[in-house]
């Protein structure tokens, strides 16, 4: 692990390496691919009644990354401002955006996806992975679209932050559209229908052959698990990895170097294995600069990792 003193002589020395060509990001360090879930630009402002397209594109071209995975609520229309509160009018409200949401989902046509792979394909940047979070409230017709809507945008694969639930009712489209979803893991250990052990991942991917794992080692962390551990035993079911510094024992997230998560050796294995897996960062404690700027932070890091 590094100290916070070393991991700022690293963010330092980031920032003094030579710029990347006009439009030619980094696809990989050491063999290794590196990219990003677009959710470590979340807090990047949104122009009323925009998606967030043009910020995001804006956001990766800045960090020199080319490979996306693309958080589904930055390319639909922004969830409207609820209060708290369980008053009926709240219920219906939550309702009505819930199926203003749905309805979208199901009734944009498909060339409005095509059109932001296109925009993300001009920047030279590539939607690899679409992150579609399945859950109970989802229609059938709702859960299809996702596969439908991932094959627009250019995805190889979804990653869900979903439950063993509805990985079930996922399990007959994902074989339908022979498409993988590799299924988010968080830290609650104590509910046995998220996903957050190798028994539960094991549960999943047994449900369908197109069912994989995309391993959030900094949650695997925080949960108690070992990432090292089942990268090494579980390689060849794993879509792609989440890296975030996390403290073990439930702790919460950090600014990288801070915690527990061994991200160097993690990164360190995937080089000496050669195995394609690509490792994106996400963005989650709170930083003092802006996403763009603590995400060049994280690159930095693994740019040292990796030396």
């Amino acid at each position: 692990m590094y100290t916070r003193r070393e991991f700022a002589g690293m963010a330092f020395a980031g920032l003094a390496l030579p710029r990347q060509a006009a439009n030619r990001p980094t696809l990989e360090i050491g063999g290794v691919r590196i990219g990003a879930q677009s959710y470590s630009f979340r807090a990047l402002p949104r122009r009323p009644g925009a998606d967030l397209v043009d910020e995001l594109i804006g956001a990766f071209t800045a960090c020199s990354l080319g490979e996306c995975e693309l958080w589904s609520p930055q390319i639909e229309p922004a969830a409207p401002s609820i209060a708290r509160g369980d008053t009926p009018e709240l219920q219906q409200a939550r309702q009505q955006a819930r199926a203003d949401l749905r309805k979208w989902r199901i009734g944009t046509p498909l060339d409005h996806f095509r059109g932001i792979r296109k925009k993300f394909a001009a920047a030279n940047i590539t939607v690899r992975a679409f992150n579609y979070s399945f859950n109970d409230s989802f229609s059938d017709e709702e859960i299809d679209r996702g596969f439908e809507i991932a094959r627009a945008l250019g995805a190889e694969w979804i990653t869900a932050s979903s439950t063993l639930s509805s990985a079930r009712r996922v399990a007959p489209f994902s074989d339908k559209h022979k498409m993988i979803v590799g299924m988010h893991n968080h830290s609650n250990v104590t509910d046995p229908n998220e996903f957050a052990t190798p028994e539960s991942f094991a549960a999943a991917m047994k449900m369908s052959k197109y069912f994989r794992v995309n391993l959030d080692i900094g949650h695997f962390t925080g949960a108690n698990q070992d990432a090292v551990a089942y990268l090494r035993d579980h390689h060849a079911d794993i879509t792609n990895l989440h890296l975030k510094d996390i403290k073990r024992n439930q702790g919460g997230n950090v600014p990288w170097g801070e915690g527990d998560t061994p991200i160097r050796d993690v990164l360190q294995l995937l080089k000496q294995n050669k195995w394609p897996i690509p490792a994106y960062i996400e963005y989650e404690y709170r930083g003092d600069g802006t996403p763009i700027e603590e995400v060049k932070k994280g690159f930095a890091y693994i740019r040292q990792a990796l030396a």
